[in-house]
Parts: C-alpha cells; sequence; structure tokens
C-alpha cells in the first residue's frame, strides 16, 4: 500500500519548523531519505586516498560497489582501487572469509607495482553473517608481511549509533603508522580532508612557536606520511577526527588535543588558551605568539564585519551544514552581527551546537530550520526556482545554495581548513565575494569531493 511520507501543509511541501519549537538534538523524523544532488563533501573512497600509495579494495554487494567505481573514476584514481564482489553463494555457502582472504590476495598479485599499504573495506553483509573480521586481516598480514592492512568499513548501519563511519574512516587514516621516537616539537594537524589554510590561526600559531607541522594532505610519498609517528601532539578540530586522536594518542605515545571549531571570539581566545597551555610544555614563546595572533584576530575580524555589513545589508543569508562543523555557531555569530540569516539547513543538532542552539531559540525564535535528507525537501529547490519575485539569497554551503536555487553561493565544505579568527575573516570575505559574484550553482555542487585534488600527489 502507497502511503505519503509528508503531507502538504501551509502552502508548501517543504518541511521546516521554527527554532524556537525544534528538538534537540534531532529536530526532525528519521524516516524514508531523499538525497540532494550536491556532492561537494568527500566519501570514504576519497578519505582512503589520503594515505600516498595505499590501495583500496571494497569487499561487498556488486550494486554497493557501483558508487565506489564511480567516485574513482571520477578522480582519475581506479588504479587505485579493487572490488570483490559478494554474491548470493557466499552467503548460502558460508566461505565469506575465503572470499575476502583470498579475493585480497589475488587482486594483490596482479598488481603492477606492490603497494605499500592496502585499506581493505568490508560492508554490512559482513556483519550479518558474523565474519571472523580479526582472523581475515591475521592470515593476510601473514600472507604479507610487507604490506600495511588496516580495517575499514562500507556500512550504512553504522550510522545511528557508535563511531559512524566517517569517524572510523578518519581513525583509520593513521592506523599504519609505525611507532618511532617522538619529537617535542612537532606536531601533527589530523583528522581533516581539506588542509589547513596557512594563514589559518591554528598553523600559525605552530610556526610562530617553532613546530614542525605535519599533515596528511600533504604527505607526497608513504615515508612522509610515515614521519608523521614522530609527532609529540595530536591536534583535531573535526569533531569526527577527535575519536581518531584518541586512539592514536593511546598508541603511539603523544597528546591530543581537540581544539573545539568556533565563531565566537570568546570562545576562540578559551579554546586556543587551552591549545597554547598543552603546547607550553615544549615552546616557552607560545603564550606571546597567541597574544599577537589574538590581537591581529580580533581587529580583522571587526574589520570584515564592517565590510561584509555594509556591503550585504538586509540580504537573506542561508547556511548549511555541511559548510563548517558548527552551522548553528555560524547563525548565531552573523545573526549577533547585524545580518539576516533566516533559514539554516541540518539533519540533527551537534552537541557543540547545543549553546548556540539553546541561544537562538531565546533571542532568534523564527529562524527557520529545515532538513537536507527529509523527502519533502526534493520539491525546495523547484518552488524556489519558479518563485516570481525571488530576490538574493546569498547561500553559505553548497546544499543551501541547491535548495535556494541561487548562484550567489559560498563553496566551501568541512570548514575548508578555516580556525580561529581567521575562520571569520575568511568566511566573510567568502560571503563578500559570493555577494558580488555569481558560480554555476547546477555544475559545481554535483561534483564530488570537493578538493579532492590533494590527494593525487
Amino acid at each position: 500500500m502507497l502511503k505519503k511520507v509528508y503531507e502538504k501543509e501551509s502552502g508548501s511541501v517543504v518541511p521546516g519548523v521554527r527554532v524556537a519549537d525544534a528538538a534537540f538534538p534531532a529536530p526532525f523524523k528519521s524516516g524514508l531519505e531523499y538525497s540532494s544532488p550536491a556532492r561537494g563533501t568527500w566519501n570514504i573512497v576519497h578519505t582512503g586516498m589520503l594515505i600516498p600509495e595505499a590501495h583500496e579494495i571494497f569487499v561487498c554487494a556488486a550494486g554497493c560497489l557501483r558508487g565506489v567505481v564511480l567516485t574513482a573514476a571520477e578522480m582519475g584514481t581506479t588504479d587505485r582501487v579493487s572490488t570483490v564482489a559478494v554474491r548470493e553463494n557466499n552467503l548460502l555457502d558460508g566461505d565469506m572469509e575465503d572470499l575476502v582472504i583470498e579475493g585480497v590476495s589475488d587482486i594483490i598479485g596482479k598488481l603492477p607495482h606492490r603497494p605499500p599499504a592496502v585499506l581493505v573495506y568490508t560492508s554490512c553483509v559482513h556483519h550479518f553473517t558474523g565474519v571472523d573480521l580479526e582472523m581475515i586481516y591475521a592470515r593476510l598480514r601473514e600472507r604479507f608481511p610487507d604490506i600495511d592492512f588496516t580495517d575499514c568499513y562500507m556500512n550504512p548501519i553504522m550510522r545511528k549509533s557508535g563511531l559512524t563511519p566517517d569517524q572510523l574512516m578518519r581513525s583509520r587514516l593513521y592506523m599504519l603508522l609505525h611507532e618511532r621516537p617522538l619529537d617535542p616539537r612537532a606536531a601533527a594537524i589530523i583528522g581533516n580532508d581539506i588542509p589547513a589554510q596557512e594563514d589559518s590561526d591554528l598553523v600559525q600559531l605552530l610556526r610562530a612557536a617553532g613546530f614542525r607541522i605535519h599533515e596528511i594532505t600533504s604527505c607526497r610519498n608513504y615515508e612522509e606520511y610515515q614521519e608523521m609517528a614522530e609527532s609529540s601532539f595530536y591536534i583535531s578540530y573535526n569533531p569526527d577526527a577527535a575519536p581518531g586522536g584518541d586512539m592514536l594518542a593511546e598508541r603511539l605515545g603523544g597528546t591530543h588535543h581537540y581544539l573545539r571549531f568556533s565563531f565566537d571570539p570568546d570562545e576562540i581566545d578559551a579554546e586556543f588558551s587551552k591549545l597554547a597551555e598543552v603546547l607550553s610544555a615544549a615552546s616557552a614563546n607560545v603564550f606571546d605568539a597567541l597574544a599577537d595572533i589574538r590581537t591581529r584576530g580580533r581587529e580583522a575580524s571587526a574589520a570584515a564585519i564592517r565590510e561584509t555589513r555594509e556591503l550585504i545589508g538586509d540580504t537573506p543569508v542561508t547556511i548549511d551544514y555541511t559548510f563548517c562543523p558548527r552551522p548553528l555557531g555560524l547563525a548565531r555569530f552573523l545573526l549577533d552581527n547585524g545580518f539576516n540569516v533566516v533559514r539554516v539547513y541540518l539533519d540533527g543538532i551537534p552537541g557543540a551546537d547545543k549553546p548556540d542552539f539553546e541561544y537562538l531559540r531565546e533571542n532568534y525564535p523564527d529562524l527557520m530550520l529545515h532538513p537536507t535528507v527529509h523527502t519533502g525537501m526534493r520539491f525546495a529547490n523547484t518552488e524556489n526556482r519558479q518563485a516570481a519575485d525571488q530576490e538574493l539569497v546569498l547561500a553559505v554551503g553548497q546544499k543551501a545554495a541547491y535548495f535556494e536555487n541561487t548562484d550567489h553561493f559560498v563553496n566551501v565544505v568541512e570548514g575548508g581548513g578555516m580556525t580561529g579568527y581567521e575562520a571569520i575573516t575568511h568566511t566573510l570575505e567568502l560571503m563578500r565575494d559570493a555577494y558580488l559574484h555569481t558560480q554555476e550553482m547546477r555544475e559545481l555542487v554535483q561534483i564530488k569531493g570537493l578538493g579532492c585534488e590533494v590527494c593525487l600527489h
């Protein structure tokens, strides 16, 4: 029996809720999902490619492999991806372990070059059937002692509980590092797909304090990747990278510090002060460096706020969660500084955004929240396209741009490598540029893995 998944209300089929009426952390019911054409966020294929010279092997049903192959083809990296198809007879015959072991072994034997590392991606079918993954990896390491293996997962059933596939994938980026002596003046920025910007507050602080900086996005070969293991400090600022940082610290002995991403100047000061305290054990001048960054950052951000507000005035601004880890924090910052933020697109409210959520409920109760995967959202772009008197809307993020049907948008995912006050000034700079210039939204948002060129050293 067919049933409507969303009933038309208030003249619109597009679901949404006032922030004052929203529930934390899930403002929308989970159910049948819609996927918009905005594809700039990375998937597990892109992220695994960050390990230089590594080969990825996906073991799953043929239908699931389609997306993997298309991603690799778009990247031009089909030579670094192989597949093993799970068929019905493998389930009936109970030979799933043998399929993985022999399939991976056959692929390695046929590769033109021996990879230093292999990432094996198992899928939900292996968990449903109770496959002995530990035994599989033990056998593979016995057969190929010269290759580093790590377990990766292409498993949609892990999305709603425990560590998500994205969190696990980011942790696996560093599981292949071999233990070596730690350099007290070496630090690794971990867990990011997008490289940290050179003028970001984090990079500026580390350089001013005399640290060598390691980041997987800049590794050109497997040996450079292994040099990351000398780091005494691991710094993450993507929330999905924090569990991997803790695992890395436990395994290699360095210190992991999670630097909370923020647009609030007071919170930025507090977070960087905590980081400076951690780093001060190895660098005496870190506090002086931080004081200089803070002074320059406050002055630059105040000037950027004035310039941007004067330019865009009351232009409606919309934000989506793919732009940065804290979309409600960005909405709060912009609203408090006089910008006309009207909508935020998200499916859940991150824990770090809870104080911002409560603040917005109290101070800006009419701010609208819209999901991105609700089936009703398939009409959002059409409704906006058909609006006869549609005004210029400035979108911050690809999904917001698609749903608003606007070519005035900021084309950035995952924070774009920004941290600290530089995140404020750079975001406002991008908003000014988006207001003044248009981009071909429909052409740009459908390209998978924005910035994944860093995988192609």
